[in-house]
């Protein structure tokens, strides 16, 4: 029998600058394709990444088993439904920025990313959030061409 864990909650601004600026992150990648096996790319309105294509993404809160954190990332992120058992593992990343989301240029930001791939096949409900102004279907050869997309996104097709 599994224990019962307390209701995952996101930390209060001030406990979440602490733990970027003292500790990495666990996170989730989503690597999303559509049935023509293009790859889903929002453009990054915020730190860090800020004004690069990225695979959509989120961390993991303290308490949330990952298959919840996976289905919450994806529905946020893309307004899309998904479980992590009809995904796949590509492995694990680590992602290292000079920037954080707080603009405070004394630290930067430490991620432990799971990569984790899935196909959409009705996409249909796709719509971006508040991180990214477009959302976009790339080809794996365009994203690797392109200088718009960053260096950690084009990690997870090399």
């Amino acid at each position: 029998m599994s224990a019962k864990l307390p209701r995952p909650a996101p930390l209060s601004p001030a406990d979440f600058h602490t733990v970027v600026r003292l500790a990495p992150l666990v996170s989730i990648d989503l690597i999303i394709r559509n049935p023509q096996r293009e790859i889903l790319l929002g453009l990054r309105a915020n730190e860090p990444a800020k004004g690069f294509y990225f695979v959509p993404g989120g961390i993991v809160l303290k308490h949330e088993r990952l298959c919840d954190a996976f289905a919450r990332v994806l529905k946020r992120e893309t307004n899309c439904d998904g479980r992590i058992e009809n995904a796949r593992l590509l492995g694990a990343f680590e992602h290292f920025y000079e920037a954080n989301s707080f603009g405070d240029a004394a630290f930067g930001t430490h991620y432990v990313v799971l990569g984790y791939e899935i196909a959409l096949e009705d996409a249909s409900a796709l719509k971006s959030d508040a991180q990214h102004s477009d959302l976009r279907w790339w080809s794996g050869r365009d994203l690797l061409a392109s200088d718009r997309v960053h260096e950690n996104t084009k990690a997870y097709f090399r």
